[in-house]
């Protein structure tokens, strides 16, 4: 099993560029068609170069979330990059994705095998800065069941999702700053998240354009 760097610069690296220069065209694309704006993409552990990008395609299915196109798309061929290299084995693939997985994608990622995940924005990202709150929603009213004699504000306190397990780890680009070690390193690589993040802002605006002006979309939850 090949394993990722361990250096996280060279990871964010990486990541933030497969982002800023494949998802975010593809899901400016997908966007303006009334697809939400959640994408991802299938890193070779190896050198970390993308093998399959895709993006949400909601206007085609309400299940065809990014995690969940851009693993159909993986498996869909022997080979990937264009049909330039075979398909790897998940467990040597980063998996990377621009917003925290929604239930449907953390089953979809678990059950193809990937063991790691890394996410730009947050679950509270996606309700409070792109007014998408079902990520949140459906995973504390679908799967998080109260115990026995539990206060409310236990259960609330409890974690969505076990981030590490025997499946996968997970983090967020936000841990792999904090797993540097020089603090000058840490700014710069804090700030060139934020700048990535950005480029959501205008894509964020198109998506709830449209659905003000009631674009087609395959979606239950808009």
């Amino acid at each position: 099993m090949t394993s990722p760097p361990q250096d996280p610069q060279t990871l964010l690296s990486a990541l933030l560029s497969t982002i800023e220069k494949q998802i975010v065209p593809l899901t400016a694309k997908g966007v303006a068609s009334g697809s939400k704006l959640f994408g991802a993409a299938i890193l070779s552990k190896a050198n970390l170069a993308p093998l399959t990008v895709a993006t949400n395609n909601e206007r085609a299915s309400p299940l065809l979330h990014g995690e969940i196109n851009c693993i159909q798309q993986f498996f869909s061929s022997p080979t990937v990059a264009d049909g330039t290299l075979p398909r790897p084995a998940t467990k040597d693939c980063v998996f990377v994705t621009t917003h925290e997985p929604c239930s449907l994608c953390l089953s979809g990622i678990t059950w193809s095998g990937f063991d790691n995940f890394y996410y730009l924005f947050t679950y509270e990202d996606s309700r409070d800065l792109f007014a998408i709150p079902y990520d949140i929603q459906i995973l504390e009213e679908v799967f998080r069941v109260k115990a026995a004699g539990e206060s409310e504000e236990a259960l609330t306190k409890r974690e969505l999702y076990n981030r590490q397990n025997k499946f996968f780890t997970a983090k967020s680009f936000a841990d792999l700053v904090a797993e540097i070690d020089n603090e000058d390193e840490r700014t710069k690589w804090a700030a060139e998240i934020a700048r990535v993040k950005g480029l959501y802002n205008a894509l964020s605006q198109t998506y709830q354009e449209g659905k003000k002006e009631g674009v087609e979309s395959a979606s239950v939850w808009k």
